[in-house]
């Protein structure tokens, strides 16, 4: 595999390297399946909202965690690497404590859902 397939597929890569949703990754568990492949990121932007509006009302440490390392798992699943990075550093905060730390972060995992939405709903996912 070169050098820039490896960074469009790989999690540990920079998340913009593949735009909003990385294909390529979610083709590798669907074996190509374009409506299995909808069908999946039909269910995931129906998730994600859910996902991050937990984040929002995130009241304890383990609400917090669990609600970001979710989202993180789900994003990665579908290849949505930018969304997954910032999921992943939202976990790493550890909870609600630092409420400017939190705002920044679910500013941009806002920012970064819709991004992904508008990407899927490009596609033909039924929204």
């Amino acid at each position: 595999m070169d050098t820039a397939a490896k960074a469009r597929t790989d999690p540990e890569g920079t998340p913009e390297e593949a735009g909003a949703i990385d294909l390529a990754h979610l083709r590798r568990y669907t074996l190509g399946d374009v409506r299995l492949e909808l069908e999946i990121l039909s269910l995931f932007i129906g998730q994600a909202p859910k996902t991050v509006d937990a984040l929002k009302q995130a009241r304890t440490d383990k609400e917090w965690v669990m609600a970001a390392h979710t989202l993180k798992g789900s994003a990665r699943a579908v290849g949505a690497w930018r969304l997954a990075k910032l999921a992943e550093q939202a976990e790493r905060l550890g909870g609600p404590q630092d409420r400017d730390a939190c705002e920044s972060i679910l500013g941009q995992l806002d920012e970064a859902a819709a991004e992904v939405r508008a990407h899927i709903v490009a596609l033909g996912a039924p929204a």
